[in-house]
């Protein structure tokens, strides 16, 4: 059984022998028949997927591994040169940068080295994406320390992370520690520098399951909720959260790391408290690094287009700090906090601790949302650029294996970063094999050089972090022009990035969503609702309001609705109407009503005629026009109180002899309609496929009725 939407056409032609005025050709629209039995839909979707072919295998494999469609068709001579010089400069750029992100993480240096070697090539194999660069991020590290720092006070450890002097994972193969736990001894199976990647482990992996099983649930719409103001506030108000724990490093701080609500504040509380112990030496290497870094960073901008390669500054800071503090004894003269012993070669691989998963599985969440949300953002952004496309299931494929396969292998969590990806995309990157190049490189460093490292000063890796928060401090110059593009959108950013840096990341992270969806609502709630006027010699109807010179056709009013109808901004859909036209049909009633009773007391007690007179010219008083047009081209969808709505505004204005005709509804809006009854027999209600010819049909109804009426 198929439903019927009659729908009206206005044309001009002659009828009878001395007039002309409007006949009307009526349209029948027969829709498609639409099959809405569940079970039959359940049942077909189960034959898709349970349907196995050789072609649909083939399919299925090469969907998952990506690198099995692209390495093939790789084209040597076009390639290779581009991709092994993106892929060296940015595993030269990727070390001092996974050293200094480790601090932020609250684990070791070297597992920085591993996470960072891992996410490469992982990435190079699952992932679709030809540009971007998967490894460590600095705000799911700082979300991570946060947890990490917690789970170690949980265990019984102090805060201050301390040197080690045998390569770390040692204690748990070779004997135990005694560790103080109120008061108490309890026997612990490693030091704090194994239970502090454990718990980093534990939780990367649980992130890595939840972005696979998003993947595999087809959830990316999530990431719809983060708009790209929300993700720019939060990650620029985790930079000043990132920005504050670093402070202690540059000042030579021993102090305890804050975290949970307000640590920003409570750390710089703990800075200001503790500032007259400041170590002067590792001030003053703060203050040459950023002597350096900045200047130098800023001429790689400035010039990239000149410049073939960005210049390694980074990397060229790191071996000079390194050379001076071990030739210069500036841990044993001066007291500064170095990096320690990194060990050459791999750890053996170990599962995560299983018992903490009830303790990091909430923290999780928002790690595996923001790591997804950036990755799939940055993969469609740069396949735009370059005119490809790439697969969002995949891609959060992709990053949770680049955080569960890697947990085993004591890594922390990792996604794309926009800053790299940029140094990868601008050195020539034309394929992954950039990322095999990176991973290669960095296994240089983990397999020969990374016991150089053990006079790093922690300071230099503190200014690294730092200075490579630029991109997202520099937000604040873009402020008046988001301001003159979306005023709403500016709002999301700044109550978003408050709350991330003056709460807690997390906090922040839903803060923003939910403002988020409230500026939607509040937007939908109270949306514009101008009249319309006809641009002449058109059939165009545009808003009064917003143009000058525009007509309005004799007892016809138009009025538009920019939004969906339903129970949330019913009432403001009314009073809207109400106040445009001027008329509220309800106090007219109640009038005409009030109106009567007078007369008719009047008249009971014998009134003057005068008095009789003028309530009769105030119930008959005209209204200034006869028929109201709706522009239904903006009302997405109707709901049952939207429905009920359009039925009471009908009832209303007929009881006061004003026809309302509703406009290029769309055909869910038509369906809505039809469902809820809106057309019944007998009833006058009519729909139309543009405003010009309501219009029209309005003023030729009238037109007729008046000659009618003069007959």
């Amino acid at each position: 059984m198929t439903e019927t939407n009659n729908v009206h056409a206005v044309t001009e032609g002659p009828e009878g022998d001395d007039a002309k005025c409007s006949f009307h050709h009526r349209m029948f629209l027969e829709p498609q028949e639409k099959k809405r039995s569940m079970k039959a839909l359940v049942v077909k979707q189960a034959k898709k997927t349970c349907s196995c072919t050789p072609t649909k295998v083939k399919d299925r494999v090469f969907g998952f591994l990506p690198i099995l469609q692209w390495l093939p068709k790789y084209k040597l001579r076009e390639y290779l040169l581009g991709d092994l010089m993106s892929g060296m400069i940015v595993g030269v750029l990727l070390v001092p940068q996974s050293i200094a992100y480790s601090l932020l993480a609250g684990v070791e240096p070297v597992y920085g080295l591993y996470t960072s070697f891992f996410a490469s090539l992982i990435y190079c194999i699952f992932g679709t994406s030809r540009h971007i660069s998967v490894g460590i991020f600095g705000v799911t590290c700082l979300m991570m320390g946060q947890v990490v720092d917690r789970e170690i006070e949980r265990a019984g450890y102090d805060l201050e992370p301390a040197v080690l002097s045998v390569p770390p994972g040692t204690a748990a193969r070779e004997n135990t520690t005694l560790s103080p736990v109120n008061g108490t001894t309890q026997e612990l199976l490693c030091d704090k520098s194994c239970h502090a990647i454990s718990v980093a482990a534990t939780l990367t992996f649980i992130a890595g399951v939840y972005q696979v099983a998003m993947g595999f649930f087809q959830v990316g719409f999530i990431s719809v909720y983060l708009s790209d103001s929300l993700l720019s506030g939060f990650v620029t108000g985790a930079s000043f959260t990132v920005l504050t724990s670093q402070v202690k490093y540059l000042l030579g701080l021993d102090i305890p790391r804050s975290g949970g609500i307000g640590s920003l504040i409570v750390t710089w509380i703990n800075i200001f408290k503790n500032i007259h112990k400041t170590n002067i030496c590792d001030l003053i290497t703060s203050f040459l690094c950023f002597l350096v870094l900045i200047p130098t960073k800023e001429l790689n901008e400035h010039f990239k287009s000149k410049l073939k390669a960005p210049i390694p500054v980074e990397l060229v800071v790191v071996v000079a700090a390194t050379l001076a503090s071990h030739f210069g004894k500036l841990k044993e003269t001066y007291g500064s906090s170095i990096s320690g012993h990194i060990p050459t070669g791999f750890l053996p691989p170990r599962p995560p601790d299983w018992t903490l998963i009830p303790n990091v599985a909430l923290d999780a969440i928002p790690i595996a949302i923001i790591g997804f949300a950036i990755t799939v953002s940055l993969s469609e952004m740069f396949a735009k650029k370059h005119g490809y496309s790439v697969k969002a299931n995949q891609e959060m494929y992709a990053i949770g294996f680049c955080n569960i396969i890697p947990s085993f292998f004591h890594c922390f969590t990792n996604s794309a970063a926009l800053a790299k990806t940029l140094v990868k995309e601008s050195t020539g990157c034309r394929t992954q094999i950039s990322g095999l190049v990176t991973s290669l490189v960095i296994l240089l460093v983990l397999l020969v050089i990374a016991p150089l490292f053990y006079s790093l000063q922690k300071c230099v890796l503190a200014v690294i972090t730092i200075v490579n928060l630029r991109g997202a401090l520099r937000k604040f110059k873009d402020l008046p022009k988001m301001w003159h593009l979306s005023r709403v959108d500016t709002v999301i950013w700044g109550v978003t990035m408050a709350a991330t840096a003056f709460i807690s990341t997390e906090i922040g992270l839903l803060v923003g969503v939910c403002f988020s969806m409230l500026c939607v609502i509040f937007r939908t709630q109270r949306p514009e609702a101008p009249l319309l006027g006809w641009v002449a010699e058109s059939e165009t109807y545009e808003s009064l309001s917003a143009y000058k010179n525009l007509q309005t056709k004799p007892g016809v009013v138009v009025f538009r609705f920019e939004a969906p109808l339903y129970y949330i901004n019913k009432e403001c859909f009314k009073s809207t109407l109400y106040k445009q036209t001027g008329v509220n049909p309800v106090w007219v009633k109640a009038a005409k009503r009030k109106a009567a009773k007078r007369m008719l007391r009047e008249k009971e007690v014998g009134s003057g005629d005068n008095q009789t007179s003028i309530s009769m010219d105030f119930v008959s008083e005209p209204l200034g026009f006869h028929t109201i047009v709706i522009d239904c081209c903006a009302v997405q969808f109707l709901d049952t109180a939207g429905i009920r709505t359009l039925k009471e505004v009908c009832k209303d204005y007929r009881d006061i002899d004003v026809h309302v005709l509703l406009a290029q509804c769309n055909p869910s809006v038509r369906s809505s309609l039809i469902r809820g009854e809106f057309f019944k027999e007998g009833e006058d209600h009519l729909l139309f496929h543009s405003v010009h010819q309501a219009v029209d049909f309005a003023l030729g109804t009238q037109g007729h009725s008046g000659t009618s009426a003069s007959k």
